[in-house]
């Protein structure tokens, strides 16, 4: 004969642990979105370089709080702070996703079986995210916190940054890392709250979206490296005629 025994909810964690997980669901799914969106916004406000630099010009100081002040000029207190919430969003985001990382190595294997038997593209997609997010984890860090402690925003400051001081070795791998992990990042959310249940429509949209955002990254890119090649050093900030 078989004695049953009850636990009390007390004792394993419930329902204070379902909670905390719904929380920290809800947390990662805000955070990831307003990243994502934030994302889209930079890609193409950086991409007004494309359209010369007076263009860029008008573009930063309007970021800036330009049209605030009497003399037009932007203030880098702003970007500094901005930089900060979005580290800060970074943060939450990272200790939020953690959760899902496999950290044993019978999870590896488990994984690897599962990707290699099931043809499963959902799971593909998620394996590349996990992937980007781990490279994220640095290669976003680093980038926000250049432009915490070197908030100088322009065509000459911006393309010195990328030619000068190396800059496009880091942007050239978190370009490809940040716009793979974001588009994905934004189809699971939507598929995970139920926004849409289109899954094949919703992931064609987000391999557009991610060709495109890399071509127009990329095209930017490579014009501050023209631009920067063309400064001589110390560079002079840009003032429009």
């Amino acid at each position: 004969m078989l004695t049953k025994y009850q636990i009390g909810g007390r004792w394993l964690g419930y329902p204070q642990s379902y909670q905390w997980s719904a929380m920290a669901d809800r947390l990662q799914s805000a955070s990831g979105v307003l990243l994502g969106l934030f994302l889209l916004l930079h890609l193409h406000f950086e991409s007004s370089i494309l359209f010369g630099k007076a263009a860029f010009y008008r573009v930063a100081q309007i970021l800036e709080g330009g049209i605030f002040t009497h003399s037009g000029h932007g203030i880098a207190l702003i970007t500094q702070l901005f930089s900060l919430f979005m580290l800060v969003v970074l943060m939450v985001h990272a200790a939020t996703a953690l959760r899902r990382f496999p950290v044993q190595l019978g999870q590896w294997r488990a994984l690897r079986n599962h990707l290699h038997l099931i043809n499963h593209q959902d799971s593909k997609l998620w394996f590349w995210q996990m992937l980007t997010g781990f490279m994220l984890f640095f290669l976003a860090s680093m980038h926000l916190v250049t432009m915490i402690t070197a908030p100088e925003i322009g065509p000459h400051l911006s393309a010195a940054r990328v030619y000068h001081d190396h800059a496009w070795l880091l942007y050239a791998i978190l370009l490809p890392a940040v716009v793979i992990h974001a588009m994905i990042g934004l189809y699971r959310v939507a598929v995970k709250w139920g926004i849409t249940t289109q899954r094949a429509g919703l992931r064609k949209i987000a391999k557009i979206l991610i060709v495109y955002l890399l071509c127009l990254g990329v095209a930017s890119l490579v014009t501050y490296l023209f631009i920067g090649s063309d400064l001589s050093v110390p560079v002079q900030p840009y003032m429009p005629h």
